[in-house]
This record gives C-alpha cells, sequence and structure tokens, in this order.
C-alpha cells in the first residue's frame, strides 16, 4: 500500500516537472532535430516519470524530524547478507514445501524483489534509448543505485539529524542486477520498436518544413534572449533609449548582418529569407510585429485605463477581465492558425519566408 502511494505522490507531482521541463526540452529538439517526434517525447517524458517514481520509493514516506532518532544497524556493508536473513527471518523451511509460498509473501523477500525489478526499466531505457552497451549499463545502474544510497547515508542531504533509511551495500548489488536484467530484456523487446536513428531520420525529414509551433518557439526565445541582453546591459548602461536601441540591434542589425539569423533562430536552425529588399521588409516586419503584439493590446488596455478612472471600480473590474479575455483570444485565434497553416497573413506582405536550415548544416559537418 506503502508503494501505491508513493507512486501515486510521484504522478501528482509530475505535471509540475513537465512544466518546467517542456520548454527547455523543445527547444532542445528544434535546435539539434528541427522537429518534435511524438515518440521521441513519449520515451523522454515516461523516463523523467520512472526516475521521479524512483526517487520518491527511496525516500517517501518522509518521517516527522521530531521521530527520527538514532538506530543501530542503519549502515549495511556486508554483502549478501539478504539471503541470510531470508532463512533467519521469514517462515521459509528447507524441507517443507508448504512454506515456499508464504516465504514468497513476506517482506524479507518481496522488498528484495521489489528492489530489483526497480531498475530493470533503467537497464531498457539505457540500451534502447541511450544506446548504451552492457558495460556501461551495470557502470550506470550502479551509480543511480550508489545516488540512492548516498541520500540515504546523508540523512536527505542532511536534513534530518539521523538516518530514516538503511544504507544496505546489497541494495547496490541487486539494483545493478536489475539494470543488467532490463538491458537483456530490451534485447529481445528492441527488434518489434523503431530504431533511435529511424527516431532521428523521421525528425529530420518532418524538420524540413519550419512548423508552426517551431515558429512560435523561435519567437519567445528571441523575446527571452532580448530581455536577456536588455537587461545586462541595463547594469552598465544608463539611457532611458536602451530598450530602443537594443531591438534594433538584436531584430534588424543582427539579422542583416547574418543573412537572415536572430541569436534565437539561429539555435533552432532556422533562417529568415526575404525574397526583396531585405533590410526594409525585415524592419518594417518586425516594427509591425511589435505593434501588433505587444503595442496594440496595450494601448487597448492604457485607453481603458484612461477612459474608466472615473467609474465605479466594481465595473471596473468587469470591463478590464473583457478586455482580458479579448486579448487572450486574439492570441490564441493567431496560435491556432498558426499552427494549422505554419504561415501568418502578414508573412506575403513582407515577402518573408522560414527556411529550416539543419539539413544543410548536417551535410556541411559531414563534408568537414
Amino acid at each position: 500500500m506503502a508503494y501505491l502511494t508513493t507512486i501515486k505522490t510521484a504522478i501528482a507531482i509530475f505535471p509540475c516537472l513537465v512544466l518546467l521541463f517542456t520548454l527547455p526540452f523543445i527547444i532542445f529538439q528544434y535546435h539539434k532535430y528541427g522537429s518534435i517526434n511524438f515518440f521521441r517525447a513519449l520515451i523522454i517524458y515516461s523516463f523523467v516519470l520512472y526516475l521521479l517514481t524512483m526517487y520518491f520509493l527511496v525516500i517517501l514516506p518522509l518521517p516527522k524530524i521530531t521521530e527520527v532518532v538514532a538506530r543501530p544497524r542503519m549502515i549495511r556493508l556486508i554483502p549478501l547478507t539478504f539471503i541470510k536473513d531470508f532463512l533467519n527471518e521469514t517462515s521459509f523451511v528447507l524441507g517443507k514445501s508448504s512454506t515456499y509460498i508464504k516465504a514468497l509473501l513476506e517482506p524479507c523477500f518481496y522488498t528484495v524483489v521489489f528492489n530489483l525489478f526497480m531498475t530493470v526499466p533503467f537497464g531498457m531505457y539505457l540500451r534502447y534509448y541511450f544506446k548504451c552497451n552492457l558495460k556501461k549499463t551495470i557502470i550506470y545502474s550502479f551509480f543511480l543505485s550508489l545516488f540512492f544510497e548516498l541520500t540515504q547515508l546523508s540523512r536527505l542531504y542532511f536534513i534530518y539529524p539521523y538516518q530514516y533509511r538503511v544504507f544496505d551495500v546489497d541494495d547496490l548489488i541487486i539494483n545493478t542486477l536489475g539494470g543488467m536484467i532490463g538491458y537483456f530484456v530490451m534485447g529481445i523487446i528492441k527488434p518489434m520498436l523503431p530504431t533511435r536513428e529511424e527516431i532521428d531520420k523521421e525528425s529530420l525529414r518532418k524538420s524540413k518544413v519550419v512548423s508552426g509551433l517551431r515558429r512560435i518557439i523561435t519567437f519567445e526565445f528571441d523575446c527571452f534572449l532580448y530581455l536577456l541582453i536588455f537587461i545586462f546591459l541595463s547594469i552598465f548602461i544608463k539611457t532611458k533609449k536602451l530598450f530602443l536601441i537594443t531591438f534594433i540591434i538584436y531584430y534588424i542589425l543582427i539579422p542583416c548582418i547574418t543573412k537572415g539569423y536572430t541569436l534565437g533562430s539561429k539555435f533552432l536552425n532556422v533562417r529568415l529569407e526575404y525574397l526583396k529588399n531585405r533590410l526594409i521588409n525585415s524592419t518594417f516586419r518586425i516594427v509591425f510585429l511589435f505593434c501588433y503584439y505587444f503595442l496594440t493590446p496595450y494601448t487597448i488596455f492604457k485607453i481603458t485605463f484612461l477612459s474608466t478612472r472615473h467609474i465605479s471600480t466594481s465595473i471596473t473590474i468587469y470591463v478590464y477581465l473583457l478586455i482580458l479575455i479579448g486579448v487572450l483570444i486574439f492570441y490564441f485565434i493567431n496560435v491556432i492558425f498558426l499552427l494549422k497553416n505554419k504561415t501568418m497573413f502578414y508573412d506575403k506582405y513582407f515577402k518573408v519566408l522560414y527556411i529550416s536550415t539543419l539539413e544543410a548544416q548536417e551535410k556541411e559537418e559531414e563534408k568537414i
């Protein structure tokens, strides 16, 4: 029952971890492969959930600090002690077959079995997706188990005054063995699954066309880098025009020098190709995007604020709420349109194309 409670806790916390993990994951995938492969995402996210669950199984349930006291035998360094414990602490009697099943259902046995199977998926992931050989699988499985045991030995990173879980060298042996078993199990299952190379090829095939999501991530990543640079420069340069200066450098000057790249689009292997008048079209385009996505909503809020200063607070709240909902719908419609069509209405007016440079980059690397 405690195991099930711990697993439920991991599943409940997993969405919060996903929120922190997803954007860096997407950026990395677009940087390396140029697209998001559903099967790859399923593997990575399931691996993260698996590691989270394993970690919680090791540290949970957490006792109250006041309840943790010094206890003997919290460190067990003699290998294969679990065999002696099984013989001494279970109802198992070698000459009585009637005791066999009962002994298998006792904690002294199923705890060992659980520790064995806990790392079987780890070995499977290592062989299938991370392409580890048997030697690496054994090493990584050992160090994963060592991390868990040191976590227990450190009193959960010195939060507790004493250990509340036993450091057991047998767990190192059993967990490592579990990783080895997982390696061999995956050897049987692997032929039925697409290979890592096939997943990569499919991702690269899809990367030839810049998807709507890739455009959105590029746009957001550029905004993040621009603000990061602006904040950094504001430490050393004190001028009211710094925002505009940084804007011109990042979105106009750099793309002109690099022939269509911003810092963010370069990292994500996306180049903006202007069919006519690069400097003029790129300048007007970025000004239009700024007005369309930022300045217009801001102006609407500003006008509303000035118009409702003398109106009662209750009415003002409803007005602001309606405008906020309207702005969110505006962004939502644009996102859906971009995801569906991969282009926006203003692309043709500024004569711009989004070109994926990942394939060309890989060909250059192969030549080298």
